[in-house]
């Protein structure tokens, strides 16, 4: 068992003490994260276009943690959670985009207004705020930018069209941020996880066996959990993460393996 002295020092490795984190999206891996940012002792914003999520979220948290209630699919709202969390938090050192939502069914039976939806809130959002957030980060030539990615960017997973399109774009996207950005001293990654049981998920999993057919794929043998995702998402923000830019970190217990 780990000791506490071990814990603690484990914690100061990642040198996230009193950093600025702005983490938009608050469900399930973002809400994930936002905990596990506050117990290394980040000051902690979070954004999202539930007030009721956010407060859950905050009444788990040790500290005070500012809340901004916007729709970030749009370059103005986008550019207004970035200036309003340099405000309150003092500056800007890591953002985290945990933004994202599904619509499982065929190809064909798809509308466009649900194809441009999916696209709006999943890579609409992560474009303006990591174009905003680059653009701060890049004139103090310091900062950590996170999105949550998945391997549905990578695999073909059937019934997932819009949303695997719009994670294969944020790969993509992300490193070349990356590229552009690394001679300012800013990181860009992404984490790509597996099956993991989320709120964007849970129903899904209930139903006609899918818990136990998705986990029967994975090498680990079982799901995910957010808590899993949050640890890699605060290595790829710290200070142990400085020569690592553009790389997608798969955190899926093997599934993109077979």
């Amino acid at each position: 068992m780990e000791s506490d002295n071990y814990r603690e020092n484990s914690l100061d490795w990642l040198g996230l003490a009193g950093a600025r984190v702005l983490i938009a999206g608050v469900g399930g891996i973002g809400g994930a994260c936002a905990k596990a940012f506050d117990k290394v002792g980040a000051k902690l914003a979070v954004s999202d276009i539930s007030v009721s999520g956010m407060a859950h979220l905050c009444d788990d948290l040790s500290s005070s943690v500012v809340q901004i209630e916007a729709d970030a699919t749009q370059p103005e709202s986008a550019n207004a959670i970035i200036s309003e969390a340099i405000e309150a938090l003092g500056g800007l050192d890591v953002f985290v985009h945990a933004i994202g939502i599904n619509l499982r069914k065929p190809v064909l039976e798809f509308n466009p207004d649900q194809w441009r939806r999916i696209q709006s809130i999943n890579l609409d959002s992560a474009f303006y705020l990591c174009q905003e957030a680059g653009r701060v980060m890049t004139a103090n030539r310091y900062g950590r930018i996170v999105i949550v990615s998945s391997v549905s960017g990578l695999l073909a997973h059937s019934d997932h069209a819009p949303y695997a399109a719009t994670k294969g774009a944020i790969n993509q996207m992300m490193k070349v941020m990356a590229r552009e950005w690394a001679p300012m001293g800013v990181t860009v990654n992404a984490i790509a996880p597996g099956y993991v049981e989320t709120e964007l998920t849970k129903d899904y999993l209930d139903s006609g066996g899918h818990r136990e057919e998705l986990s029967s794929l994975v090498p680990a043998g079982r799901l995910g959990t957010p808590e899993e995702m949050a640890g890699p998402v605060l290595f790829l923000s710290s200070a142990q993460c400085s020569f690592v830019t553009g790389h997608v970190l798969y955190v899926d217990g093997g599934r993109t393996l077979v």
